[in-house]
């Protein structure tokens, strides 16, 4: 009698360095337009969603991933601590652009009761802030994805210099759209295609994140300067960095300073 087959349940990676490196191959100066029509149409990311920040440059990556595939999933992770003018301005760019299939994530309550009773957790430790409010729930939200989307770009700041448009992070594809333009291409991107802005970028924030860790970029600054000012710290943790535990914790290596 023939034997049966024996079920198996695929547990590694979704994607590998030699599959980002062919990606990265295949679409050597073939523009981000077409790039994302091409990725989205032909299933190569599997699982794939967009994580967008409604940031002050978001609209473009929105607004280039509404033209491929407007019910791209998008993912918003709203931290309790976003500026009301981002929220705001999400629901107008998801309006504008035709976006069908958008969602939020937000912290575990439980978690914030533990450990941000009194939400003053980012005053004297935006490290751990951060891993409780933007990468715990990220994480939570990403584990049916096999690749993400994100919106870097290399000018934004020193630590996103030679940036990858295929990279893989946990084993899964992360695709930087923008990777390569400048701020000019952002600009004549919004121009050409009559993109809100955000409405605190007028103001002078150039990057904004929660509200308590954003100030007002100074003229010649980096612009990311805005963000966590006064303290050693520029990115929120969601981009290089192993994913946090179910209970908001960073892996070893990687704990708040205080």
């Amino acid at each position: 009698m023939a034997s049966r087959p024996i079920d198996r349940i695929a547990t590694g990676p979704a994607f590998t360095q030699a599959d980002a490196d062919a990606l990265n191959a295949r679409f050597a100066g073939v523009d981000a337009p077409a790039m994302l029509r091409e990725v989205l149409a032909d299933g190569v990311l599997g699982r794939v969603a967009v994580v967008s920040s409604f940031g002050t440059e978001s609209a473009v990556l929105l607004h280039l991933v509404a033209a491929a595939d407007p019910a791209t999933p998008v993912i918003f992770v709203d931290t309790l601590k976003m500026f009301p003018e981002t929220l705001a301005y999400r629901d107008t760019l998801v309006a504008h652009l035709g976006l069908t299939n958008s969602s939020v994530v937000t912290p575990d309550p439980d978690v914030l009761a533990a450990k941000d009773e009194n939400g003053l957790r980012w005053s004297y430790d935006p490290d751990g802030c951060c891993a409780i409010r933007k990468v715990e729930p990220l994480a939570r939200a990403k584990r049916g994805l096999d690749s993400w989307i994100s919106g870097r770009k290399a000018f934004q700041s020193v630590t996103r210099e030679n940036l990858p448009r295929f990279e893989v992070e946990d084993g899964r594809m992360k695709l930087n759209p923008l990777g390569d333009w400048v701020k000019d291409d952002l600009e004549a991107w919004f121009e050409r295609h009559g993109l809100p802005r955000h409405p605190l970028e007028a103001e002078g924030y150039l990057s904004v994140g929660c509200s308590p860790c954003t100030s007002k970029v100074l003229p010649g600054e980096d612009p990311r300067a805005g963000r966590w000012r006064g303290w050693d710290k520029t990115e929120c943790g969601i981009h290089g960095v192993p994913e946090a535990t179910p209970e908001g914790d960073l892996p070893p290596g990687y704990e708040p300073f205080l």
